[in-house]
């Protein structure tokens, strides 16, 4: 077999409920070309969940990918929310780095506490993407210095305490390397993701391993596993036999 590696990403993106995770994904998706043109979207394409429609938050973990620049993203978008961490959890699991949401006014929250911890805590550095930055009574410099006092009180590495800083709007499409940025598009993003989150390190070529971190069910084809292959390959149609421990 070839030892050729597909050039991939896998990130997640966290923070307190309505610091606008769900929306910066969706301009991901349209900016990335994921959509037709001429398609018609939902305003908030990861919320395909009832419940999460109506109460306007994310819930469960949602997975998609863009390609950009020849880089395959795999973006997770995760629960905001405190009543259902155990989600981030377990997304946590399966990504190389994370993308931390703060809102440029508010700053750091709880909820952005205890998922910055988790993320530490395995290693991850994050990206920290200051939201929100054209609102009126945005705290730019504050919000970055509360940031960085966060991760310290968390026991940060000095690695994860020199974290990349990007200023975006995610309900306006844009985002920028300095505080002032009011135009433009997503490509600072996308730039900082493929500068900053480490390529996968595995052997395409050894027996497959699979680590599923949930399952959900469809009428049409049954249950699925969501996973991330942490070595080996799996091929779409290929038949493949889960095993138990040292079976």
């Amino acid at each position: 077999m070839s030892n050729t590696k597909r050039a991939l990403r896998n990130i997640a993106i966290i923070a307190h409920v309505d610091h606008g995770k769900t929306t910066l994904v969706d301009q991901l998706l349209r900016q990335s070309g994921t959509f037709r043109e001429n398609q018609q979207v939902d305003t908030r394409v990861m919320d395909s969940n009832d419940i999460e429609k109506e109460r306007g938050i994310t819930i469960l973990s949602k997975n998609c990918a863009v390609e950009y620049n020849g880089t395959h993203i795999n973006i997770v978008d995760t629960p905001g929310h405190a009543d259902f961490g155990g989600e981030v959890e377990r997304v946590l699991s399966m990504v190389d780095s994370v993308l931390l949401l703060v809102d440029a006014q508010e700053g750091p929250m709880p909820q952005t506490r205890f998922v910055t911890r988790k993320a530490l805590a395995l290693g991850l550095k994050p990206i920290v993407v200051l939201n929100k930055i054209d609102r009126p009574g945005a705290r730019a410099e504050w919000a970055i210095n509360a940031t960085f006092e966060l991760f310290d009180k968390l026991g940060a590495t000095e690695e994860q305490l020199d974290f990349p800083v990007i200023y975006a709007s995610g309900l306006n499409g844009y985002a920028g390397l300095t505080e002032d940025v009011r135009s433009g598009d997503m490509t600072p993003l996308f730039d900082a993701i493929l500068k900053y989150v480490p390529a996968r390190e595995d052997d395409p070529d050894a027996p497959l391993q699979l680590q599923i971190t949930s399952t959900e069910y469809s009428s049409y084809v049954g249950k699925i596993g969501v996973g991330r292959i942490l070595a080996g390959r799996i091929k779409g149609g290929q038949d493949v036999i889960w095993m138990n421990g040292p079976e």
